[in-house]
């Protein structure tokens, strides 16, 4: 919206004024001609008459200029067509013709509110890149449930590859790799990209229209039948709870009893009766009854 901030002295109520005209340009669409099919709505639009180019500088001057909302409305109007006409390549990805006229309205009201008819082109070639990319925009999110397409060069690959594919047949790796050369990917985001728009939508379970016994979903086959993950869950809880009661029960100890029961249980490196003996330089009788007296202690602690 460069136009709130074209002119940076504009008072309060002048940019009052530029958001209400903002408001005003999405309304446009109300003036389209409303009819029952999309055949109609095409035969409406397509009646509209064309602007020379003298007609369309002129309102396109008074829009720029002085905001004229009327001015803004035909330029609109004369334009449909040209919509109808890009929607109409993008019918290939199975998505509803007046869905696609829509998003393409709305991008050529975007381009319309932002000519600048200094410039010295015509409408229509400022306009296709607002109307595709609207429609670029619909169709990556409704094409598939999951959108296949988020980065910069995965866009373009949507966009190029189905051409390209028609142009090339198959896929061999001599291709795939003409194809990463000609839109400046890798080989790896082509193939990826194939893989991708080759693969349909599957629910996740049956619906109530299929035959159980015939037909396959994912809820049916995804399911890992040889763990419990109830109990996994509820025997990984009373390990932690046994080990942090364990170590705090050790910690009630002395500190030879500690460090008896650590080295004889606790340790992977075990000492041996005689070495604790040989250590605290009393019997290994000794260390035997030091070490079943601590082991009752951390017994009773732990109940």
């Amino acid at each position: 919206m460069y136009e709130l901030f074209r002119n940076p002295e504009l008072s309060l109520a002048e940019r009052s004024n530029e958001v209400k005209m903002s408001t005003k340009m999405q309304n446009l669409a109300l003036s389209v001609p409303r009819s029952g099919s999309i055949e109609s709505y095409v035969s409406a639009v397509s009646s509209i008459n064309m602007l020379t180019a003298d007609e369309e500088k002129s309102l396109a001057v008074r829009l720029f200029d002085d905001g004229d909302l009327e001015a803004a409305r035909k330029l609109v109007m004369s334009h449909l067509r040209f919509v109808v006409h890009v929607a109409k390549s993008y019918a290939g990805y199975g998505l509803p013709q007046a869905d696609l006229i829509q998003e393409g309205n709305i991008g050529l009201m975007k381009a319309v509110k932002r000519f600048d008819p200094s410039v010295g082109v015509r409408l229509v070639s400022f306009a296709v890149h607002w109307i595709k990319a609207e429609i670029h925009e619909f169709v990556l999110k409704n094409w598939r449930i999951v959108k296949v397409a988020t980065t910069k060069a995965q866009r373009k690959l949507f966009f190029n590859l189905r051409k390209a594919k028609k142009r090339l047949g198959w896929f061999t790796h001599a291709e795939v790799q003409k194809v990463a050369e000609e839109l400046g990917v890798s080989t790896k985001e082509v193939l990826q990209m194939e893989a991708r728009m080759s693969s349909q939508d599957a629910a996740f379970d049956l619906t109530n229209d299929d035959d159980e016994s015939s037909a396959f979903a994912p809820a049916q086959y995804l399911e890992d039948k040889t763990t419990d993950v109830e109990m996994d869950v509820i025997n990984s809880d009373h390990d932690k709870n046994a080990s942090d009661s364990l170590y705090s029960a050790i910690k009630t100890l002395d500190a030879r009893s500690q460090h008896i029961i650590e080295t004889r249980w606790l340790s992977d490196d075990k000492m041996t009766l005689q070495d604790l003996a040989d250590e605290y330089q009393v019997s290994a009788e000794r260390v035997r009854q030091i070490e079943k007296n601590a082991l009752k202690k951390l017994q009773a602690a732990m109940v």
